[in-house]
């Protein structure tokens, strides 16, 4: 009828977006793309998102036509290896494997201080709470909130002034890093949701950015054998891990 508006379709996405996006990719294959998200952009659309990955994944289609499927997420702030599925089979094998703890998921973190012990397991349950302007923020809850456990351990430090920690998120809580550093008593750097003033370092460059990212999954290939892929740090990340003396290249597995 007069007047009606068409739905909105997929929104064009740009030469611009389409190369940008296809820069990201650190592994493909039949089954699986791996992307190594900057810091910066969110994985998926919402109030105030007007550019989101999940929007540019047309981008990524194979021969078949079929769109590329999210099968976890990141924050916006976290850099690193985010995982997507070519087809809608290889998107419910990997859905399988994060549901079932199956994932083995490795983060990096330069928090502000050095924990004690230097290694060891935060064990604090979450919850998310709404706050002020309608934005959500976690807060440890052990009667309300969900089970959250994390392994960490200190790959080098600074002095007292910064560690760098290897993470290895039994379970995946939204924030749950964050706000387990922050328990800690060693805020991730440039934390300021959960680490307040106490996240920021003056003359640090580039410590105004959240310093978290998801260096390396590994999990069950939906075709079978072990998928493992490790994401290089950003550019500004490594600047920062280069200024304390750190080596942004030092393998970091778990033996």
């Amino acid at each position: 009828a007069d007047g009606e508006v068409p739905p909105a379709g997929p929104r064009p996405i740009s030469d611009a977006d389409r190369n940008w996006i296809r820069s990201l990719v650190i592994h493909e294959d039949e089954d699986v793309i791996a992307l190594n998200k900057p810091p910066g952009i969110a994985v998926q659309g919402g109030k105030r998102v007007a550019r989101h990955i999940d929007g540019l994944l047309d981008a990524l289609a194979g021969p078949d036509g079929e769109r590329p499927k999210l099968v976890h997420r990141l924050d916006r702030d976290t850099s690193g290896v985010l995982l997507i599925a070519r087809r809608a089979r290889s998107a419910a094998a990997l859905g399988e494997a994060f549901r079932g703890r199956d994932a083995k998921k490795t983060y990096w973190a330069l928090v502000v201080g050095v924990p004690k012990p230097e290694r060891g397991t935060i064990d604090a349950a979450i919850a998310k709470k709404a706050g002020a302007g309608g934005y959500e923020k976690v807060i440890e809850d052990n009667e309300m909130g969900k089970s959250a456990i994390t392994d960490y351990e200190v790959v080098d430090a600074a002095g007292r002034r910064v560690a760098w920690l290897v993470l290895w998120p039994r379970t995946g809580r939204t924030h749950q890093l964050r706000v387990h550093c922050a328990r800690l008593g060693t805020p991730i750097l440039g934390d300021g949701k959960y680490g307040g003033a106490a996240a920021h370092l003056d003359g640090v460059p580039g410590g105004e950015h959240l310093h978290l990212h998801a260096r390396a999954i590994e999990l069950p290939h939906p075709a079978g054998g072990t998928l493992r892929v490790t994401a290089p740090l950003p550019d500004g990340m490594a600047e920062t891990w280069r200024f304390f003396g750190f080596d942004p290249n030092r393998d970091t597995s778990r033996t």
